[in-house]
């Protein structure tokens, strides 16, 4: 059909107009009611496009353990499965046989015993794989407890207080009693005799971290099973460990193959990781396998007939992209156990360079030195009290940096501290241009002659 001519003239206007001049741009769109009318797809995209900017770098965000950086090609297929639901089996047949390979692959990453078979599941990351290993334990316990004609009503689950807010989530939504174990000065994480002071008959597992936030170091998963074995010897109850290695589940088995902290050791039940984290992938996609499939009690597992054919799930999710599910596998692939064991030593050889450098800045001594995960704590001399450490984050953030500045939880809330965690894609330069500009903030705060007033809405807490 030909335009009429107000239509042409509308229409010619708009194909030569700069895109910064054409109707909408020049007067702005309301942000929070859906407009009557559309827009051209360049406008929508460079309005969206440019308020992003106001976003932080990415790459230059030391707070987070989410992977920032993925190959081109990596990109290129994480766009093309974009569109594929992963809850789809019989539609996309393929991307399920993909997810089936990376269960299996990562299994044998934690060393599943021979003639042991293992089983697991993709999640939306590790705070979903995290419920799901929870759920798993309460349901064993409380199947052990109805068998044996005991009282089931009283869960708890033992961990150290520097665990990751989402075991407090899973202990509120599913009615568990959460038992911390403290930190102290010198030890910011669980140890054997601080869990099995707080296991009794009701406990439903003990929680070890491979990675911790706080620090990056790694808990003694061996110590404390061993410690659980005694205790059940001894006619103390028998109690599971779930492995959260949310970070180290793809960092310790290519740097530190030889610590036993997987299904190498018998207690070890259940583990969980995110693929999105060390496991270099974009956000989100997380893994748990259990050793066995009787450590995954059948009525959690779900038989839907959808879409044509029978399909067991366990999930808290239903429907969400293949796409991290696609770019887990290339990466599997594509580096091999040597690429990555090539990319988590240069992150973790990047780490100590600057955990090193940091000591030896004059008012900062280190917590941890990023040996473990290459992730590293550091704060302020006792002598410093002209500034904080909130100070020195605000200034770095003046340069681009994110540097989370933090209070530890109970027993050592008035320490604040500094973390780093170096990623994939944080080279040797920036590095250097970190340190320089960590140089500069440092040598400008030291010369304040009063102490920069904090505002307390932006204190953080290690555990979320």
């Amino acid at each position: 059909m030909a335009l009429h001519s107000s239509e042409f003239q509308e229409f010619e206007r708009l194909a030569i107009a700069p895109l910064y001049a054409r109707p909408r741009v020049t007067h702005g769109m309301p942000s929070e009611v859906i407009p009557e009318d559309g827009m051209d797809p360049p406008v929508a995209y460079s309005m969206i496009h440019d308020e992003l900017m106001l976003d932080g770098n990415s790459r230059q965000n030391l707070a987070t353990f989410v992977t920032t950086y993925m190959d081109d090609e990596a990109r290129l297929l994480f766009a093309e499965t974009a569109d594929k639901n992963m809850i789809d089996k019989d539609e996309y047949p393929q991307t399920a046989a993909i997810e089936g390979r990376c269960v299996r692959m990562i299994a044998q990453l934690w060393n599943t015993p021979e003639g042991e078979n293992a089983t697991g599941t993709s999640t939306t990351g590790s705070s979903e794989a995290v419920m799901l290993g929870g759920l798993a334990l309460k349901w064993r316990w409380r199947e052990r407890r109805r068998t044996a004609g005991l009282s089931s009503d009283r869960p708890n689950l033992v961990m150290g207080i520097n665990v990751q807010v989402v075991w407090e989530k899973f202990c509120r939504y599913w009615d568990v009693e959460p038992r911390y174990a403290p930190i102290e000065e010198g030890r910011l994480q669980l140890n054997a005799e601080e869990a099995v002071k707080l296991c009794d008959e009701n406990t439903i597992g003990v929680v070890a971290i491979l990675g911790s936030t706080f620090d990056g170091s790694y808990e003694p998963v061996e110590e404390i099973a061993t410690a659980l074995d005694e205790l059940a010897a001894s006619g103390g109850p028998d109690v599971p460990i779930h492995v959260d290695a949310a970070s180290g589940g793809f960092v310790a088995p290519f740097l530190d193959p030889d610590l036993r902290w997987d299904f190498r050791v018998p207690r070890v039940r259940s583990i969980n990781s995110s693929g999105h984290k060390y496991g270099l992938v974009f956000p989100g996609v997380g893994w748990v396998v259990w050793r066995t499939p009787e450590d995954l009690p059948e009525d959690l597992v779900f038989h839907v007939n959808y879409l044509g054919g029978d399909m067991p799930t366990f999930a808290l999710n239903f429907s969400r992209p293949g796409a991290q599910v696609i770019a887990q596998y290339y990466n599997l692939i594509r580096l091999g156990r040597e690429g990555y064991r090539q990319i988590q030593q240069a992150a973790r050889d990047t780490a100590l360079f600057l955990s090193g450098e940091v000591a030896r800045t004059g008012p900062y001594e280190l917590m941890s030195d990023g040996s473990q995960l290459p992730v590293f704590l550091f704060r302020l001399k006792p002598e410093v009290t002209n500034y904080t450490v909130y100070d020195v984050s605000a200034k770095m953030r003046e340069r681009g940096w994110q540097l989370p500045a933090y209070s530890l939880p109970e027993h050592l809330s008035d320490v604040s501290g500094l973390r780093v965690v170096v990623r994939n894609g944080l080279s040797r330069d920036m590095a250097e241009l970190f340190l320089a500009d960590l140089a500069r903030s440092t040598d400008f705060l030291e010369s304040l002659e009063t102490r920069m007033p904090h505002d307390p809405s932006h204190t953080e807490s290690f555990r979320h």
